[in-house]
């Protein structure tokens, strides 16, 4: 008689708990980046030739929210794989809330630098 397989052990309710938060706090960050980029770009109604590029304030904004949106999702993966194999995810929630906010921050420099600001 072949004994059965050995019980997962249970998600830990901290780990969930820090994992969720970090997550949904990334959603807001790039949610509110999105926001400002869209409201930056719509505004950008004088743009000197000399000192300003408009196609690299788009390509800076576009680029960051694209490579945030890439970075959320594939944490967001990673983390539910970590909870479904009932490893600590929360490095995972929290390097992908940072990462995001990272890429955010490099797409307002890439703005400011593009419109000389």
């Amino acid at each position: 008689m072949i004994p059965p397989p050995p019980r997962k052990p249970p998600v830990s309710a901290v780990d969930l708990t820090a994992s969720i938060v970090a997550l949904v706090l990334t959603v807001l960050v790039c949610a509110g980046a999105a926001v400002m980029g869209l409201l930056l770009l719509a505004f950008l109604d004088h743009c000197p030739p000399q000192t300003c590029s408009v196609d690299g304030a788009v390509t800076a904004v576009g680029t960051a929210l694209v490579a945030a949106l890439a970075v959320g999702i594939g944490g967001a993966i990673a983390t539910v794989v970590a909870l479904v194999r009932r490893r600590p995810a929360w490095p995972f929630a929290v390097g992908t809330l940072v990462l995001c906010g990272v890429v955010c921050v490099a797409g307002g420099a890439g703005y400011s630098a593009a419109v000389g600001a």
